[in-house]
């Protein structure tokens, strides 16, 4: 099985302080065809000049009938789609007291004492995303990812030895991978509303329509 697969939100091992609150990884299981068959489509009901499509587009007000097109259950990502999303903060906050027992203090300084450690502790939260992508669809799995500066030869075997059903991980311009775009509105998209929702501006109609594409019972997990 190949799995395409893009984040959202990712500052490296910077979980506090920066632009982002959360963490969104997807993956879609779409073939060359339907990924393309779904940019065109989205292509002909937005109808912008730009060159490559964002969640920004499916997010704006007037493309709201799109946006609930592209989730619903008659939409190109029906049992095709999972996305994780993670609190940063709250991570943050259970690998500290993971490490010291308990915070008791501003979570900036652990940010950066924990980064201090190096490669052992390492903070990022795309790693553990790319394995639990692997271990969420069943069997051997070959990804295409969007390029990241993070995903090193050496992190990618690295990312082999941890998952042995992890066949292969291939960088791709998005640009040029209408999947890995796919992967990307998702990604893009539940990230925004996760980050409405902790900030008490909850968007119930397409929560309910991400739930069955996120993993595990909570709209992030730590």
């Amino acid at each position: 099985m190949e799995i395409a697969c893009d984040e959202s939100g990712s500052e490296g091992e910077k979980l506090v302080g920066g632009v982002t609150a959360v963490f969104a990884h997807a993956g879609v299981a779409l073939s060359q065809a339907d990924a393309d068959r779904c940019v065109d489509a989205l292509r002909e009901m937005i109808k912008s000049p730009a060159l490559e499509y964002k969640a920004n587009h499916l997010l704006r007000a007037k493309n709201r009938w799109v946006l609930l097109w592209f989730l619903g259950a008659d939409g190109p990502l029906a049992g095709r789609a999972r996305v994780q999303l993670l609190d940063k903060r709250r991570f943050l906050a259970s690998r500290v007291r993971a490490e010291f027992g308990a915070v008791t203090g501003p979570l900036e300084l652990y940010n950066d004492l924990l980064r201090a450690r190096g490669p052992r502790g390492t903070l990022d939260p795309l790693f553990p995303a790319i394995l639990r992508a692997v271990a969420q669809w069943g069997g051997p799995v070959s990804i295409v990812h969007d390029q990241q500066l993070s995903l090193t030869n050496g992190r990618i075997r690295q990312l082999q030895q941890l998952a042995p059903r992890l066949k292969s991980l291939t960088l791709v311009d998005s640009q040029y991978d209408a999947r890995v775009q796919v992967a990307d509105f998702l990604a893009g998209i539940a990230r925004r509303v996760a980050e409405e929702e902790l900030n008490g501006r909850p968007d119930r109609e397409v929560i309910e329509l991400l739930m069955p594409f996120v993993v595990g019972p909570r709209m992030w997990h730590a």
